[in-house]
């Protein structure tokens, strides 16, 4: 009976299941042997190093040249768009600077336009201070006010111009009277009938002069034409000596 149970024992053996390739494998990591009840020493755990895949030389540069393709691509349009937005910073803050010089210039405008129309009201004013000054008028209290009001439109921006002996400049000033001399060597102001007032470098008033050009800047034409009327003033008594002699011989002829 033993010998048929080694036997079989021994055929059983011999068969290997067809699914042994496949069958799970169980350790027993339990740190004390259950027969011997001795502690066990721990085995070895393969690092994660170790169970990591080895890229493949070959095939790793075509798997890493496409997210540098990428990156690079990425990297170019926000350069791009950087670019733009800095443009787009620098047009809006150069139409700030215009716009800030172009309010300050029209608000000098402004300011340079009711200064000049206070002033054109004042200077009838300070042409009577004027005069009154030239012929000794301007005493007493009289003299404290016109001076008074001279300073006050002088440090308001209101400058006085023009003097004799200065050259005649049409932008500047307005001829009311005209002349030559032989002492000028250009056209000069030789009487100032009313001064000049400007604010800045706008004009309130042309300074209104007599001017005196040289004798050498006569017109030839007035030359030719004394000319013309001497000769015309020596042919005359020719003239009446024709008509008289025309009287006698009617009064001859009525007798």
């Amino acid at each position: 009976m033993t010998d048929e149970r080694h036997d079989h024992e021994g055929i059983l053996d011999g068969i290997v299941p067809e699914d042994d390739a496949e069958a799970p494998v169980v350790r027993d990591r339990r740190r004390v042997d259950p027969e011997t009840g001795q502690v066990r020493e721990p085995e070895a755990v393969p690092s994660m190093e170790e169970n990591a895949e080895v890229p493949d030389p070959v095939n790793s540069g075509a798997d890493t040249a496409a997210p540098e393709d990428d990156v690079e691509a990425a990297l170019a349009q926000a350069r791009a768009e950087a670019t733009e937005r800095l443009d787009d910073l620098k047009r809006l803050q150069a139409e700030y600077v215009n716009y800030r010089r172009r309010v300050e210039r029209d608000r000098e405008a402004v300011r340079e336009n009711a200064k000049v129309e206070v002033f054109s009201g004042l200077l009838p004013v300070l042409d009577d201070i004027g005069r009154a000054r030239e012929h000794g008028d301007l005493t007493g209290a009289f003299r404290a006010v016109g001076e008074a009001l001279e300073a006050a439109v002088a440090k308001a921006g209101l400058e006085q111009f023009g003097e004799v002996g200065e050259e005649f400049d049409p932008n500047v000033h307005e001829a009311f009277m005209h002349g030559y001399s032989d002492e000028v060597q250009v056209a000069m102001c030789t009487q100032i009938l009313q001064p000049g007032y400007r604010v800045g470098e706008r004009i309130v008033r042309p300074a209104r002069v007599a001017v005196a050009e040289p004798t050498a800047a006569l017109p030839e034409t007035e030359g030719e034409g004394a000319e013309t009327v001497s000769a015309l003033g020596a042919e005359q008594p020719a003239d009446d000596q024709t008509a008289a002699g025309g009287d006698e011989r009617d009064s001859e002829e009525q007798n």
